[in-house]
């Protein structure tokens, strides 16, 4: 059995404010910085083999915080960074609906049918994170791996497993730090845990 722990970054400013960072490489937070050694506290304790981010900052931070507890180094993926928001990065939800009010209408209920102005869509974003995995996976058959990335890439990769619509995607809760764990049995994922933060109380 592989077990894939699925982290997601810790809290960044424009976690914050609201904005919507998408691939621009915000920094974490002093209180991000807090959570990623307390989620590396918590899988202190786990026989991990390796440790894979996004190569975005706040993923890549959060992730070194559990490797430097293991001894080992982060190997950063461009494929595990968040959806590409394109002209949206840096933008309120209040900001982006008054710029693009037919886009943004849909992007919390129907975010399968949307092009996000310069970004990419959510089939983008699904093609190259659960490619990433399928890969990591197979690179690491009967071991533990964590994997560190974004809110609505550890989204899609969840639906993906499921077979769930995409336009169920934000139906998914996934907390800063949050722990998601995937069993893989014979290349079959079998999702054991979604969005756990009880490390962050304290």
């Amino acid at each position: 059995m592989t077990k894939l722990i699925l982290v997601r970054h810790g809290l960044t400013a424009w976690n914050t404010e609201l904005k919507y960072q998408g691939q621009s490489d915000i920094a974490l937070s002093e209180e991000g910085l807090r959570q990623a050694t307390l989620v590396a506290g918590r899988l202190a304790n786990e026989k991990v083999a390796a440790v894979y981010s996004s190569d975005l900052s706040r993923a890549f931070t959060t992730a070194m915080a559990v490797a430097d507890r293991h001894g080992l180094t982060v190997t950063g993926l461009p494929a595990l960074r968040e959806v590409h928001f394109g002209e949206w990065e840096g933008l309120t939800y209040k900001a982006i609906s008054a710029g693009w009010p037919e886009q943004t209408s849909k992007l919390y209920t129907n975010p399968d049918e949307i092009a996000i102005p310069g970004g990419e869509t959510f089939h983008q974003l699904k093609d190259r994170a659960v490619g990433a995995i399928a890969q990591i996976v197979a690179r690491h058959p009967d071991e533990t791996v964590v994997v560190v990335s974004h809110g609505a890439t550890i989204r899609t990769i969840i639906c993906a497993l499921l077979g769930i619509h995409f336009n169920h995607l934000w139906e998914i809760k996934q907390d800063n730090t949050a722990v998601n764990i995937i069993e893989y049995y014979d290349g079959r994922g079998m999702i054991a845990l979604i969005n756990d933060s009880h490390h962050l109380v304290v």
